[in-house]
C-alpha cells in the first residue's frame, strides 16, 4: 500500500526556517510549499538527496520571499469586545470573551466566544446554527409556492460573491452571514432562492412568484445592496 513519510533533509533550512522532506511513492514530481514559519519539500520516494537539494538551491530566493512576507504580516487587531451587540436572524444576542478555547457556545442570549479567536468561532458558530433555521425558512417559502418536491436540499454556503444560489437539480445554499441581516431580509433571500425552483431566471414570471409572496420584496433587495458588505465581517 502506497504511504506518505518523511525523508531525510536533516540541516536543511532556509533563512534559518528547517525544511521538512515529505516524500510518498504516489508523487511524480517536486513541489515546495511554504507557509508562515514552515517549508516542505514534497517529492517522489526514489528521488535521492542531491537532486532535492538542487531543486530547493534553484527555489531558495523564492521561498526565502514568501517566509519574509508571512513574517511582516501584523496580526488582525480583533474589534470585538466583551458586551459587543450581536444579531441572529433579528434575535439580538450579546458576545461575552471567554477564556481561550475551540468553538462559540450559546447560553441563552449570551455567546460565549473564545478569546483568542473570536472572529472565527463566531464564523462557525454562524454556520452552523443558521442552517436549521435556513432549512425551516426555505420549506415553507417552498410550501407556498407549491414547489416542495422540487427541492432537495439546503446548504449553508461562505462565497464572497453570492447571497443564495439554486441549482438546477433543487439544491439551495444560503450565505452564513444574512443570519447577521434583518429577518425580513434573510427571508427574502430564502424566497428569492426557493422561486428559482420554478424559473431558473429573472423572468417577470420569476418576480411574480416572488412578489405574491412578498410583495415589499424590493426593500430588502435594496437593503442588501446598501448594508450588505456590512455582514461579511464582525
Amino acid at each position: 500500500m502506497a504511504g506518505v513519510g518523511v525523508g531525510n533533509g536533516e540541516g536543511w533550512n532556509v533563512g534559518g526556517v528547517p525544511v521538512r522532506v515529505q516524500r510518498s511513492a504516489r508523487r511524480r514530481t517536486l513541489g515546495l510549499q511554504v507557509r508562515p514559519g514552515e517549508v516542505i519539500l514534497h517529492a517522489p520516494t526514489q528521488v535521492p538527496d542531491k537532486t532535492l537539494l538542487e531543486f530547493l538551491n534553484a527555489k531558495r530566493d523564492w521561498a526565502a520571499g514568501h517566509l519574509a512576507t508571512y513574517a511582516a504580516r501584523v496580526p488582525a487587531v480583533s474589534s470585538l469586545s466583551d458586551s459587543t451587540s450581536l444579531s441572529f436572524l433579528g434575535e439580538p444576542l450579546t458576545l461575552r470573551l471567554n477564556s481561550p478555547g475551540t468553538q462559540a457556545e450559546r447560553v441563552g442570549r449570551a455567546l460565549w466566544v473564545p478569546s483568542d479567536r473570536p472572529e472565527a468561532a463566531l464564523t462557525d458558530w454562524y454556520k452552523a446554527a443558521a442552517l436549521p433555521r435556513y432549512r425551516e425558512l426555505v420549506e415553507i417559502y417552498a410550501d407556498g409556492l407549491n414547489a416542495r418536491s422540487r427541492l432537495k436540499a439546503v446548504h449553508v454556503s461562505d462565497t464572497r460573491t453570492r447571497w443564495g444560489s439554486c441549482t438546477a437539480d433543487g439544491q439551495i445554499r444560503l450565505h452564513w452571514a444574512l443570519a447577521r441581516a434583518p429577518l425580513d431580509v434573510a427571508c427574502y433571500v430564502a424566497l428569492h432562492e426557493a422561486a428559482h425552483l420554478l424559473e431558473m431566471n429573472h423572468s417577470p414570471r420569476y418576480w411574480a412568484h416572488v412578489s405574491r409572496l412578498m410583495p415589499q420584496h424590493k426593500l430588502h433587495r435594496e437593503w442588501l445592496r446598501v448594508q450588505g458588505h456590512r455582514l461579511m465581517k464582525f
